[in-house]
């Protein structure tokens, strides 16, 4: 396992997190056995949030894992808030930051969060209000650092103008097969769909900025749409491409769509979002791999993508 320091924090992360949206289809042992796995495999980073599962996944965390004082000082705690539901509407008041934090701290059987993320940019965002509810949060130590999830440079830059805390994290997805934070700076100024700019260069701006990127679905293409590993019929190229590169390097394509992911210089963590314990042991071998830009750039285009 790889680790890295979040910016402007104490916190010395592994490059891969723990995601546990999923942990509502796992028994309490089974919940166990993945935690205790990730933890085996070098991981000390597990991402939360107060939709997934409804909170439910909050839940099984704490009490699959038994959580007490010796256990959390091994863990780093992220979760997010701001979702009040996937088809209803999102919430930056400060009375529903609060109120989500202090539920989130309530299921995980801990006294504080070492990162909140605001989830999804809320239109009706008051960045003055947001300002209110960290401040609130960070004086009575319930969270160390803060972040977003989704934001791009200027929603970004709004609420950095208010809060007087350096905002270290951005989860954004990324993948082989969902690169839009990088296309467009490979094909800039020509005239194809890959040109397009989608994100507002967020990828360099938060490398200028020193905040860490994470990324989610990072084996999915398009929005949950499903994993590209393995999908012969929509991705036969990239998949022949990443198999032979596994090949040489005696590791499942996973590992090598890990290995992609964490070759790039911006040291991006990458949530890993599995129920399943071998996969995730797959997963964490390609944290210990470093491709060759050759590999990398082969894997690029094996995707679809323009290399002019």
């Amino acid at each position: 396992m790889k680790y890295i320091n979040i910016a402007n924090t104490e916190l010395n992360v592994s490059n891969m997190i723990m995601g546990n949206m999923r942990l509502t289809q796992l028994s309490l042992p089974e919940a166990e056995k993945l935690i205790r796995t990730a933890m085996d495999e070098g991981i000390n980073f597990f991402d939360h949030a107060d939709i997934y599962g409804k909170g439910k996944c909050e839940e099984i965390f704490s009490d699959a894992i038994q959580m007490n004082p010796s256990i959390r000082e091994k863990m780093i705690l992220q979760s997010k808030c701001g979702i009040i539901s996937p088809e209803g509407y999102f919430d930056f008041s400060k009375e529903h930051i609060i109120e989500s934090v202090n539920g989130i701290l309530k299921r995980l059987k801990t006294d504080y969060l070492d990162i909140l993320l605001l989830h999804r940019p809320d239109p009706l965002m008051d960045p003055a209000e947001v300002a209110e509810a960290f401040e609130e949060l960070h004086t009575n130590g319930k969270v160390k650092y803060f972040g977003v999830s989704n934001h791009n440079p200027a929603q970004i830059e709004l609420l950095q103008k208010y809060i007087p805390y350096k905002l270290v994290v951005n989860q954004l997805q990324f993948s082989i097969a969902h690169t839009p934070m990088i296309d467009s700076g490979i094909a800039l100024n020509m005239k194809n769909d890959q040109a397009i700019n989608r994100d507002s260069s967020i990828l360099e701006y938060c490398r200028l900025q020193d905040i860490t990127m994470q990324a989610w679905s990072p084996y999915q293409h398009g929005f949950f749409e499903g994993s590209f590993l393995g999908d012969l019929e929509r991705f036969p190229k990239l998949n022949e491409v990443i198999d032979t590169i596994a090949g040489k390097y005696g590791v499942t394509n996973t590992a090598i769509a890990t290995a992609w992911i964490t070759r790039h210089p911006a040291n991006i963590q990458v949530v890993l979002g599995t129920t399943n314990v071998e996969r995730l042991k797959d997963a964490c071998k390609g944290a210990e791999i470093t491709l060759t830009r050759e590999e990398w750039y082969q894997i690029y285009k094996a995707a679809g993508n323009i290399v002019p």
